[in-house]
């Protein structure tokens, strides 16, 4: 991309995000802030309404009628940006690539983080983490993540993401708030112990990319796939039924073995494709996280 598309790209970019990260969106952003640290304030007795989750045993079974734990929320939250920068995200059949559609969501979620007074922080990554901006607070930092995410030219191509989730275990702290996005191509038994032991500590979610020609293809006779991350190529029947049945429960099983893995870690998940309306889709699924919350 030349510097003059690139500089109009950017202010695209930052015009749709600041467009979209209203008092409505901001405070949806806020359903996450389960993921912020709690500290142990006092106790008090129980009045009904309280959650029984948070009734002191001790104290209640000590003084004979129920208490309980009152927490205070710190101060600060770290929110990581963590995005995938392989060179499958450049893959896009329609208007755009899932990358630019990752930038927009990426973008959104820094001013998101800026107005509700967060720390936020970037890495990006291939198949090793190439860039790692530290969690900090501003306006001018904020514009520094959106110029970096946009800007970010990928030294390698491939995609290791046990890797970035044992880097984001070592690096961030406690309870943070961790979006992890990527097309999730990658084999599951190369990152499956690292997602379920970060999401442990922190408060991990996926964002899944995905352009819809990955799922599905059209019936064009002979054609030559080739490999974005590794430049393997293959040649494929599209016309054949019995291969376009095996493509289909592939994808599906994939996917299938993805959504288990999530579901068990017990992470949230927003699902965009690459002609997504980034911010309704994010809007709709912070709404979804904060009715979860509240059940």
């Amino acid at each position: 991309m030349k510097t003059m598309e690139r500089s109009r790209e950017i202010r695209r970019i930052q015009l749709y995000a600041r467009k979209h990260v209203s008092g409505l969106f901001a405070g949806m952003y806020e359903s996450l802030a389960r993921g912020r640290g709690l500290t142990f304030a006092s106790v008090r007795p129980y009045v009904f309404g309280d959650d029984v989750r948070t009734i002191d045993w001790k104290v209640t079974a000590r003084v004979g009628t129920p208490h309980i734990k009152e927490f205070v929320e710190e101060r600060e939250r770290t929110v990581i940006i963590a995005l995938d920068g392989s060179r499958s995200l450049f893959f896009g059949t329609q208007a755009r690539t899932k990358r630019e559609t990752a930038a927009e969501l990426a973008a959104i979620l820094a001013y998101c983080a800026a107005l509700a007074n967060d720390r936020a922080g970037l890495l990006l990554f291939t198949d090793r983490v190439e860039k790692l901006i530290p969690a900090a607070k501003g306006r001018n930092h904020i514009a520094r993540v959106i110029h970096e995410i946009l800007t970010f030219a990928p030294r390698h191509h491939g995609t290791d993401l046990g890797s970035v989730l044992r880097t984001l275990e070592r690096t961030t702290p406690r309870h943070s708030v961790i979006f992890l996005v990527s097309d999730f191509q990658q084999p599951l038994n190369t990152y499956e112990q690292a997602l379920l032991r970060l999401a442990v500590h922190q408060h991990l979610v996926v964002v899944r990319i995905q352009d819809f020609r990955e799922t599905t293809l059209p019936s064009v006779g002979l054609v030559r796939f080739q490999d974005a991350e590794t430049d393997q190529t293959t040649w494929v029947d599209t016309s054949s039924r019995q291969w376009a049945q095996q493509f289909q429960q592939e994808v599906a099983a994939q996917r299938q073995a993805v959504d288990a893995l999530l579901t068990r870690a017990g992470v949230d998940r927003v699902d965009l494709e690459s002609t997504s309306d980034v911010a309704s889709a994010l809007l709709q699924a912070f709404q979804q996280f904060r009715e979860r919350s509240r059940r």
